[in-house]
């Protein structure tokens, strides 16, 4: 059985052999559909740099020719030149940076896109022990650094990376022999960069997965406010959090420090070097082996050089955080869910008829695998059967649900679905042939209508009404602001457990599903709202398969056969009347309910 894959915080060994940039080479899948936007911001690119290379030339001669032979209209043309220059450089940085951003930003909701899908399709193994915030953290923070690389940083280490390139061509051409002085510190550079570089791109993933606990803590903290409210857990919350705060904080600080370091030392270097340099440079011009002119486009292409190793230096910073954003992000994308489609499919009948059959199956949680959910349970539900499973708390009937709907697959045993087995099955197809009521049932924050369509989004405006009509909500809904166009929030809290419930039963009678799967769907409710509920599920119930979970045993004495189960087996099976009279774990249940003044 697959073990479940998780989101582990990874070990500081594992953050210090994670070195190389090559997790943003997927990036380039992402680039590729978006070739002219690429082109054209190469080109804008291409043109900014060199309009900034002209410049220099355009100095020299201004000094040159303006100042030094002191020609008033050399002086007015080479000004003239110069503003052309700048009109160029100005129009080619705008094209580049609207491009570049773009492309960000366009990048960016793709892999969104694609990553968020991955996450819908993820089986339950994974969710057994991940954290949505985490996955929400990826989705997020780290793809908003992706973004600022894309869409600004990538764009500006390759311009600075050619104007280094243009600029270093630019110095020998100017004078061989300060440009080999400059670039005798060059080893003094790069070799800060590579070694305090890899300890910025490790801290930065210690940072990201920082972030992404305080994401979790915010996330579990606001959506129990109520639980935190009523054990008067608020200090206690909050004192937490600010832990969390503070530890992100010093991980925070950590990159910060390393990135300022080796943007300091770059400077410290560089400029250095350069004022070294200007001396020399300055000796030359006084003994006439360099024009003033010289002299002033080499500290302009020194200037150029420098500026252009410091910001690739931070840029470097960048990309080690994107990198490791990226590794996360590959990570999730790279899970294989346990459960899949066939390669070929069965299709299923129709019409679908809801035939349920286990035969033998035994199935331990991947997270509990020391303890025996199902153990060789056997049983099989014809066509528009009513069976009712009931037992004690972890007896095995929600797992039953659990494996027919496939979150998981059994360790042994088959089960069947109209006399095909589930692993042969597309599961969105075996799935699209059920419906769930569950005793907490999932609202979502769109109106009534968006949350009665998730069981046919194609359903027409007649069906909607019908299907509220038939689940007896119809009478709450036209009472709400806007009837069916009225905004429930966040899980539904504008609406009281018995309206949830009877959206949940209105979304299933819309699905017209051949298998009904009812999980505790009354026990939380009081009895009026039970009343109703009951009513708008035994409508539900009329000609198809139904699968009932119950520890009310009042709401399933009417069913066709009832499985007792308890410790992952099958041990009673019968009507309500003939297991009481048998005895039973089933009798002793209906003894302790009924006895206590509930009627069968």
């Amino acid at each position: 059985m697959r073990q479940p894959r998780s989101f582990p915080a990874a070990s500081n060994d594992e953050r210090a052999r994670s070195r190389s940039l090559r997790s943003l080479g997927f990036l380039l899948t992402y680039l590729k559909p978006y070739r002219s936007q690429m082109v054209g911001a190469g080109l804008a690119l291409i043109v900014a740099a060199s309009t900034v290379l002209a410049l220099g030339s355009g100095l020299r001669h201004l000094v040159d020719q303006g100042f030094v032979s002191g020609n008033a209209g050399l002086l007015d043309q080479a000004v003239l030149v110069l503003m052309a220059v700048v009109a160029l450089l100005a129009g080619a940085t705008f094209a580049r940076f609207y491009l570049v951003s773009w492309l960000g930003e366009r990048v960016v909701a793709d892999i969104r896109r694609d990553v968020f899908a991955r996450a819908l399709r993820l089986d339950a193994t994974f969710y057994d022990t991940a954290r949505t915030a985490e996955i929400q953290s990826r989705l997020t923070t780290d793809t908003a650094i992706i973004e600022g690389v894309v869409g600004s940083s990538f764009s500006i280490a390759l311009r600075n990376f050619l104007l280094f390139i243009g600029g270093s061509v630019m110095l020998l051409i100017t004078s061989a022999k300060l440009t080999g002085l400059v670039f005798l510190v060059v080893p003094l550079v790069v070799v800060p960069i590579i070694v305090i570089g890899r300890r910025v791109r490790a801290l930065s993933r210690v940072a990201q997965d920082e972030v992404a606990a305080v994401g979790v803590q915010i996330s579990e903290a606001l959506q129990g406010v109520r639980t935190v409210q009523a054990f008067t857990h608020e200090a206690m919350e909050q004192r937490q959090f600010e832990g969390r705060i503070q530890t992100a904080f010093n991980a925070a600080r950590q990159r910060i420090k390393a990135r300022a370091w080796l943007t300091a030392i770059v400077i410290l270097l560089v400029f250095g070097a350069i004022s070294i340099i200007l001396w020399i440079g300055g000796r030359d011009v006084l003994t006439g082996a360099l024009s003033p002119g010289d002299l002033s486009a080499f500290v302009f292409y020194a200037a150029v050089v420098a500026g252009a190793v410091g910001a690739i230096s931070e840029v470097i910073g960048d990309l080690q955080r994107a990198a490791g954003a990226s590794e996360r992000l590959i990570e999730l994308a790279t899970i294989v869910p346990a459960i899949q489609a066939p390669a070929q499919p069965v299709s299923l009948g129709q019409p679908v008829r809801g035939a349920v059959r286990f035969d033998g199956v035994s199935f331990r949680y991947p997270t509990r695998p020391d303890r025996v959910a199902l153990d060789a349970v056997s049983f099989a539900v014809a066509p528009g059967e009513r069976v009712a499973l009931v037992g004690p708390s972890g007896a095995g009937k929600t797992t039953v649900f659990q494996l027919l709907l496939r979150f998981y697959d059994p360790a042994s045993g088959t089960i069947c679905f109209d006399d095909q087995p589930l692993t042969a099955v597309d599961p969105a197809d075996l799935r699209g042939a059920m419906a769930i009521v569950a005793q907490e049932p999932v609202i979502f924050a769109g109106t009534v209508a968006e949350n009665i369509r998730y069981g046919r989004p194609d359903a027409s405006d007649g069906d909607l009404r019908a299907a509220a009509e038939a689940a007896f909500a119809l009478e709450f809904i036209e009472k709400l602001p806007q009837g069916f166009d009225t905004p429930l929030g966040e899980r539904g809290m504008r609406l009281s457990g018995g309206q949830r419930q009877r959206l949940a039963i209105a979304r299933a009678i819309l699905r017209q599903p051949a298998l009904l799967l009812l999980d505790e769907a009354t026990s939380a409710l009081d009895a009026e709202s039970e009343r109703a509920v009951q009513q708008a599920l035994d409508g539900l119930m009329q000609g198809r398969t139904t699968l009932v979970i119950a520890h009310r045993l009042a709401t399933i004495v009417g069913c066709d056969r009832i499985l007792v189960m308890d410790q992952g087996r099958i041990v009673e099976s019968g009507t309500h009347d003939a297991l009481v009279a048998q005895g039973g774990l089933y009798a002793h249940l209906a003894a302790l309910q009924f006895g206590a003044g509930d009627s069968a």
